[in-house]
């Protein structure tokens, strides 16, 4: 169990910044018009983020609770306004994950499109800080 403790936010760090790269790789491949590698990159995307998810609800809400941040002075306005904006959007992408992988699992791909020009950037926005949010509180 002390293992886990001190594993699961590296683990976290690690599954949000594979989450990104996939993302970044799944966009590359659809704007070269790949579509079965795009689908197979965006489900291992959906995949790890949702790993990272039960992993991350796993260590707070049952095992350890939250980290305090130590930083004093301008970095912990940073931190704090980049806390909130990940924590609001991590909330907000849930739906809009879902909604973007059905409707392009269904082939609905005008439909698809539309969602997922909000779902991209903000997916990976919430993958990004999440891992900067890591290095803050771990590596500072």
């Amino acid at each position: 169990m002390a293992s886990y403790l001190q594993l699961a936010p590296t683990l976290n760090a690690i599954l949000n910044g594979t989450a990104a790269v996939l993302l970044l790789t799944g966009r590359g491949l659809i704007s070269r018009r790949r579509i079965e590698t795009h689908k197979k990159v965006m489900i291992a995307a959906f995949i790890t983020s949702s790993v990272f998810l039960v992993n991350y609800l796993t260590y707070h809400a049952l095992i350890h609770g939250s980290k305090h941040f130590a930083g004093q002075g301008w970095i912990r306005s940073v931190y704090f306004t980049i806390l909130l904006t990940h924590t609001v959007l991590a909330a907000a992408i849930v739906p809009l994950v879902l909604l973007s992988l059905t409707r392009g699992l269904r082939r609905q791909d005008a439909r698809h499109r539309a969602v997922s020009r909000w779902t991209f950037p903000l997916w990976l926005y919430v993958s990004v800080t999440g891992v900067v949010i890591y290095l803050m509180l771990y590596q500072m």
